[in-house]
């Protein structure tokens, strides 16, 4: 069952008369040709209306009839379809030799619906309409979810599939492609497209693109098998190279760190490069995780590469890799370099301010022509990479000292993001400690109270110039030594941390003189109880110093 009006009909019918697998023309009560896929216009090489003439005007829908096209037999088959304002003929052609299919039978009625297309069609597909309720779900995409199909008819499509985002694709108006979805504990691939009308989103199409989805998972599970097998004889190369953090694993909440967070979530919606700012220890490497993980390429693997661990002389072949025979101890066959491992996913160049300059020519060019050259090698190699990288250093000042290419600053810096040191967010401490402390009482298998306030403060007035990376140093060394079942408390910290000194605001001794001065003029009032010219003879100066005084520290009435 369909619900839709007739220009969203029309729509799916054109998308589905093309995908079928014979020749197919729909036409109109004036037998006007409406639509007309690519397998017919193969059959004929002539006009296309040329059918029309051939075909009997009393032919009744529902039958076959033969035809001679170019020494050929052909079988065409005429069926009425309803579900519109208008009734339309459509006309079903098959060679004699294709394999015969149960739609080209005579035991229909003479009529067929558009859902009954669909189902021929496509396994699985669900429409839904602007508010993201179903106006179609196929028997064979039913079963898989395990619904009742015409139960879910004008149910909201969340209620009935599984981590859907059709209702989202309908707010958004932007397609996705080749996506994962998971259902009742297995995955499925899908592809959500918008419906358009006049320029206005009126409804969306989920697919998924497996067409036999019954079937689909035994070919996951045989597809885990042989990823299984995959690991075994070439190690698990993909577990190395994946991204492990998610933004909702960015913990913080202070302002600054928000709006980093923010930054950086849009970020992730292109493929431009990325420059990641900040301190030792403040998280540069999880944000770039994120952001591959929230990019269009998850699926794609995350490489790391640390520039200031590999020797310069090594570098050029890490990175771009080299051909047999290049250099003496080259392997047979040759060796793909960090980049092309990292194609069509993200390479996370860390500590990009460690690069050497002979080496920041040859990435600048691969920035530039996307493209790399193996050492030894005679040709370039195209790939799809977004370069993400990170540094603790000031790129400002090693540029205006010539250690640090302009050219390549730029192109790295299309996106630049500066995450605040711990120092500039220690209201984020508590939440942090709370992490920390959770995480290794996971791995320690070791349960205690927590951290007390006397301890909580010591952290907070800690200046942190390792960072988040310290602070968690510092717990897992807390973690260590408390007892289970108790506080951790300041002697589990260490002397750094715990022998910190609250800072004491200090008086200047002239403050210290006029506080001490007026607390004696205030004393000695209430002895002689508010005579002025009896207290500025006890304090023996002369009224008028007195009352000048007095007005000085408001204490005149």
């Amino acid at each position: 069952m369909f619900k839709g009006d007739r220009s969203s009909q029309l729509e799916l019918l054109k998308a589905l008369v093309e995908s079928m697998p014979f020749g197919v023309m729909v036409t109109n009560q004036k037998k006007e040709v409406i639509l007309c896929n690519r397998i017919l216009t193969d059959i004929f090489d002539s006009n296309i209306d040329d059918l029309i003439e051939m075909i009997d005007k009393d032919t009744i829908p529902g039958t076959n009839i033969n035809l001679q096209i170019h020494g050929k037999q052909v079988i065409v088959r005429t069926e009425e379809i309803s579900g519109f304002e208008e009734i339309y003929r459509m006309y079903i052609c098959s060679f004699s030799n294709m394999e015969t299919v149960d739609f080209l039978q005579e035991d229909k009625d003479g009529e067929i619906l558009l859902k009954d297309i669909i189902e021929f069609t496509y396994d699985g597909i669900v429409i839904v309409d602007t508010e993201g309720y179903i106006l179609m779900l196929t028997q064979a995409y039913a079963d898989f979810l395990g619904v009742d199909q015409q139960s879910a008819i004008g149910k909201h499509v969340t209620e009935v599939i599984e981590n859907t985002r059709m209702h989202v694709v309908v707010k958004t108006g932007r397609q996705e492609i080749v996506e994962l979805q998971e259902v009742n504990g297995d995955y499925i691939i899908v592809t959500r497209s918008p419906m358009f009308k006049q320029g206005k989103v009126v409804g969306a199409v989920g697919k998924v693109l497996f067409k036999n989805v019954g079937q689909f998972t035994a070919l996951f599970k045989r597809l885990k098998s042989l990823e299984k097998e995959l690991k075994k004889y070439k190690g698990d190369f993909r577990e190395s190279n994946k991204a492990s953090y998610t933004f909702d694993q960015l913990i913080g909440k202070s302002d600054s760190f928000i709006e980093v967070k923010a930054n950086a979530i849009k970020v992730a919606e292109n493929d431009s490069n990325v420059l990641l700012l900040g301190e030792s220890g403040t998280g540069k490497e999880l944000f770039a995780h994120a952001i591959h993980n929230a990019s269009r390429r998850a699926m794609g693997v995350f490489v790391k590469v640390n520039c200031a661990a590999i020797p310069s002389e090594l570098i050029e072949s890490e990175l771009f890799g080299y051909e047999e025979g290049s250099f003496t101890g080259a392997k047979k066959g040759g060796k793909a370099g960090k980049f092309e491992t990292a194609d069509g996913g993200t390479i996370f160049l860390d500590e990009i301010g460690e690069l050497p300059m002979h080496m920041q020519v040859k990435l600048l060019r691969v920035l530039q022509e996307k493209e790399v050259e193996r050492v030894g090698a005679s040709s370039s190699r195209v790939i799809d990479v977004r370069v993400i990288a990170a540094t603790n250093r000031n790129l400002d000042e090693m540029v205006d000292k010539g250690e640090f290419r302009l050219d390549l600053y730029y192109r790295l810096k299309v996106m630049e993001i500066l995450i605040p040191s711990l120092r500039e967010r220690k209201q984020d401490i508590e939440r942090l400690v709370e992490y920390f402390v959770a995480k290794y009482q996971q791995i320690m298998k070791k349960s205690i109270l927590g951290i007390n306030d006397h301890a909580m403060r010591f952290l907070k007035l800690h200046d942190w110039p390792g960072n988040i990376r310290e602070l968690e140093n510092i717990i897992e060394r807390a973690m260590n030594i408390v007892d289970t079942g108790k506080w951790i408390t300041p002697e589990q910290l260490p002397v750094e941390i715990r022998g910190h000194v609250e800072p004491v605001p200090v008086p200047s001794l002239a403050e210290v003189m006029e506080e001490t001065e007026r607390n004696t003029i205030l004393t000695c009032l209430e002895a002689t109880k508010g005579n002025k010219s009896e207290t500025a003879k006890q304090l023996g100066i002369s009224r008028t110093t007195l009352y000048e005084k007095m007005n000085k520290y408001g204490l005149l009435a």
